[in-house]
């Protein structure tokens, strides 16, 4: 369990990360509704430390959030802050070796200090990693108090509601709140965040492109990715209360912004096509489904992307209800011969009971899984 903890960790704060969760099919490799917890994502500017970017783009995250200091002030501010830094490097060593008490130590002394210096970049950073990490341990309020604390904290200072920072965050909120069955808090968080970032974009889209400046479209770009993340997040929330037109529509414009974004050959672009294909089966739509889930093979197979398994797997679900039983037993067979290879056990599961859905006789290397 630990370290599965620790993937969702390092993995939960960008789009385009994997984390598994079931799928109608089998299990689709991207989102915050996995088996017993998962992941929020989004561009996080205030989650450098649980990025899969590493150690170094986490320190130096840390020491421009923490750097009001100049060269004048005294040797022991300088100090102190040094400290702080010092221990934020540590909780994330320990996330990444899977030592999540010991991180969550660590991170509990780095806000008391930040408290004492009241250092209000420190404790924002540092209350939303505790937060993220109370998450994936499920620990949902503790997780929930923490976030409010360090929203609480920038609205404190200063920072609209419509920051992305703080959007991000009230997708946070809304995840686990659909994920605790709160539907109504759910409902009007993942609204806030909806409307909040496609206002954002449309004043960007409102100016020609040219007339941006550099750090209009950096936001412009982040504003548009946190838009397909919470399009996403909100699909597969929609998709999990039978409502799988309105998560189709949703899926469908995250992809958009994926592709325009990110690539047609990105990991997450691939995801987004796996999942749509999904949502797209459970509608009926087969030929549909099929065509985006073979795209999302090829480029996985052309690419060696790690999910390859996870897609060949969901293609093999549309193979079968599209009445191509052998097809679909073989792209199953190579599937789980991936899955095996991965060490992905859920999957491997996953996989197991899609072969046996596929009738008696016909799981052949099925056999002796553990």
């Amino acid at each position: 369990m630990a370290a599965t903890c620790v993937q969702m960790l390092r993995r939960a704060c960008s789009f385009g990360a994997r984390v598994l969760r079931p799928s109608a099919s089998i299990l689709s490799p991207l989102g915050f509704f996995s088996a017993p917890l998962s992941r929020v994502n989004a561009v996080c500017r205030n989650a450098a430390m649980t990025s899969p970017s590493g150690g170094g783009a986490a320190l130096t995250v840390a020491a421009v959030a923490f750097s009001p200091l100049g060269a004048s002030e005294p040797a022991a501010a300088a100090s102190k802050e040094d400290e702080l830094i010092l221990l934020l490097k540590k909780a994330k060593l320990s996330i990444l070796r899977g030592q999540l008490e010991a991180a969550s130590s660590y991170l509990h002394a780095a806000a008391i200090m930040a408290q004492q210096e009241r250092h209000q970049a420190a404790i924002i950073y540092t209350y939303s990693q505790m937060a993220n990490l109370a998450y994936v341990q499920g620990h949902l309020t503790q997780a929930e108090k923490l976030f409010k604390a360090a929203m609480s904290y920038m609205l404190a200072g200063g920072m609209p509601q419509d920051d992305n920072a703080f959007v991000e965050m009230s997708l946070k909120l809304a995840t686990m709140y659909a994920q605790d069955n709160k539907a109504a808090l759910a409902e009007h968080g993942f609204r806030f965040c909806l409307e909040t970032l496609e206002a954002k974009v449309k004043t960007f889209e409102e100016k020609p492109a040219d007339e941006l400046t550099e750090a209009e479209e950096v936001l412009r770009k982040d504003t548009r990715l946190l838009l397909g993340l919470c399009l996403d997040s909100h699909a597969r929330y929609l998709a999990s209360t039978k409502r799988v037109a309105q998560a189709a529509a949703h899926y469908r414009k995250a992809l958009d912004i994926c592709r325009q974004e990110q690539g047609p050959q990105h990991h997450q672009t691939l995801v987004l096509m796996s999942d749509l294909a999904t949502i797209l089966d459970i509608q009926g739509q087969h030929d549909e489904a099929l065509a985006l889930i073979r795209q999302a093979v090829d480029t996985s197979r052309a690419s060696g992307h790690e999910d390859l398994h996870v897609f060949l797997a969901n293609m093999a679900a549309v193979l079968l209800h599209t009445g191509r039983h052998d097809d679909g037993v073989r792209a199953f067979h190579e599937a789980l011969h991936l899955a095996r290879q991965a060490d992905d056990r859920e999957a491997v599961r996953h996989i197991l009971r899609g072969l046996e859905r596929a009738g008696p006789g016909r799981q052949g290397a099925a056999q002796g899984a553990t």
